[in-house]
């Protein structure tokens, strides 16, 4: 996936949503934060209300005190085309790439005239042929959530994305916010890579750090996490949000553990290269008592001390029986020149 670089670094992305609250204000801050933190992208999500809803969709969560309906509430969160291409070039001037989900045909033709790095299907969408077509005509990468699909409707997906010619990843993602460690399905990454043979990654739901930092361990190519400027903010993803600390402290964890990972240690050459410090740490083995020249080494009178300068301690079983050439003092460091043959 060359425009994303995956399967180089994880790419970490911020994922905005609906928290701006219909603000454009707000969405710039968010760009910001999210910038600032390090991480990747940023993302969206594109609602026209009159393409998308009926005023007989139901809440998820009834949070809001201002929208009598679902639809209402996706009617305040829309923003002009030209607001969202002003929010694509500050997010681009920001050296993150702009990512949106669409969630009708008429989003994908609106972000298609405003420009995307790459497309996020959310798990609701994953059936839309429709907007799949239109989609694969822009031939950019997809990051398809799954986040309640069944396994027969994935494969249908990856398939379709796959007759299309297009790089993807397959993104692990429970419907639940905040969602529990027992649901997290870290297992999965796996899973998708070997089924699919494409790269694959987590949307976290979790609200923490960890299963982001965990999913390294467990080869992902892309991580996507909610932000949200304040634990007391407003809005139904809240609690299963980064602040941009949180987001900063991720990014942070990532890149070690992918430096880590990047250079693999060679146990003797690493010691070979600490060869001053195993001087100063390791004992060398030293007179427990005076000796007079030519007196014999015995277990009693041999013991071991630092620094590692002398012969090594592992020796001291192989002098006991050899004499010393001259008089030494006590806590004298022995050396092989100290010894008869």
């Amino acid at each position: 996936m060359d425009r994303l670089n995956l399967g180089e670094k994880c790419l970490v992305i911020g994922e905005v949503g609906q928290a701006h609250d219909g603000s454009l204000g707000t969405a710039h801050a968010f760009i910001d934060a999210i910038a600032k933190s390090g991480a990747h992208a940023v993302k969206f999500q594109t609602h026209i209300a009159d393409a998308e809803s009926t005023i007989h969709e139901k809440w998820r969560v009834k949070f809001s005190y201002q929208d009598d309906s679902r639809y209402d509430y996706w009617k305040r969160m829309e923003f002009s085309e030209s607001q969202w291409l002003e929010l694509k070039e500050h997010a681009e001037a920001r050296d993150l790439l702009f990512i949106s989900s669409p969630f009708s045909v008429e989003a994908v033709e609106l972000l298609k005239r405003v420009g995307v790095a790459a497309w996020k299907i959310a798990s609701g969408e994953v059936n839309y042929p429709a907007m799949f077509d239109r989609i694969a005509d822009t031939g950019l990468p997809v990051l398809l959530s799954t986040g309640m699909s069944y396994w027969s409707e994935i494969d249908a997906a990856v398939g379709r994305i796959k007759d299309a010619g297009l790089d993807f990843a397959v993104m692990q993602c429970t419907s639940a916010y905040p969602c529990p460690p027992e649901s997290i399905g870290l297992n999965l990454i796996d899973e998708f890579k070997k089924r699919y043979g494409g790269h694959a990654g987590l949307s976290d739901h979790s609200g923490t750090i960890y299963p982001g930092l965990a999913g390294i361990a467990s080869g992902m190519d892309v991580l996507e996490v909610h932000v949200t400027l304040s634990k007391d903010a407003f809005g139904p993803d809240v609690p299963a949000s980064l602040t941009p600390s949180e987001l900063k402290q991720l990014v942070d964890g990532i890149q070690f553990m992918e430096q880590m990972k990047a250079y693999p240690v060679d146990k003797d050459e690493a010691a070979r290269q600490l060869a001053p410090l195993r001087t100063l740490f390791t004992k060398s083995v030293v007179l427990a008592t005076p000796l007079s020249a030519g007196d014999v080494l015995t277990e009693e009178c041999l013991t071991g001390k630092k620094p590692g300068t002398g012969i090594p301690i592992q020796q001291m079983p192989e002098l006991v029986g050899r004499k010393v050439k001259e008089s030494l003092p006590a806590n004298h460091i022995l050396l092989e020149g100290d010894l008869e043959n």
